[in-house]
């Protein structure tokens, strides 16, 4: 079977990265897709912080598709609800599982199963997320997407959070649920990223 220009035997782990709004899900959806009409046996996992776009049962996009997914808050509970006979596991929103996520898209791969990871992997500092740089680093394929930066319209490889508009401390929670902040995809000349508070530095050894 082909992947790309890649031609591959047995399982394999690919992986969909990029900041938001560059069509991740979207992709993770189409591959699902594609892999149904050939007739192939699909399960698809997500975490189950993310409630956007229909709820925590679906992959949504933003232009309003979806598919249904189990939502997971652990790579053990990817193990405990696979369906034995899934011949394509779809994960989406990997940077938010645990570090085990690697371990189980390996063995799935290592057992012959095509493993679709999506993921956001850089966070809001413009750091590493979570396993999203290690799923890079075992995957065989790796897409890495773009948005559009909101500022100057070029490439967009950040993720700004911003809190009451404006951009948030470096000390901030990476993940923030149910918060008052919103994002924007943003290039790394106009990725901003405000300064520990005075409180958070008093304590820095």
């Amino acid at each position: 079977m082909s992947v790309g220009s890649f031609q591959l035997n047995g399982g394999w782990i690919e992986v969909i990265a990029g900041v938001m709004f560059s069509g991740k899900s979207e992709e993770l959806m189409r591959r699902v897709r594609r892999a149904m009409i050939a007739r192939k046996r699909v399960q698809v996992f997500k975490s189950h912080l993310d409630d956007r776009y229909g709820g925590v049962f679906t992959v949504g996009s933003h232009d309003g598709r979806a598919i249904e997914a189990v939502p997971v808050d652990s790579s053990h509970q990817i193990s405990l609800r696979l369906d034995p006979a899934a011949q394509v596991v779809a994960i989406d929103e990997a940077q938010f599982l645990d570090t085990g996520v690697i371990k189980v898209a390996n063995e799935l791969a290592d057992r012959g199963r095509r493993v679709i990871v999506a993921g956001t992997d850089i966070d809001f500092r413009g750091e590493p997320f979570g396993a999203m740089p290690q799923l890079m680093c075992v995957a065989e394929i790796v897409d890495k997407l773009h948005a559009i930066c909101v500022m100057c319209g070029s490439p967009a490889t950040r993720n700004q959070r911003l809190i009451d508009g404006k951009p948030a401390r470096y000390d901030s929670p990476i993940v923030m649920v149910g918060g008052a902040e919103s994002y924007e995809a943003r290039c790394r000349n106009c990725h901003v990223v405000a300064p520990p508070s005075e409180q958070s530095q008093l304590f820095t050894p």
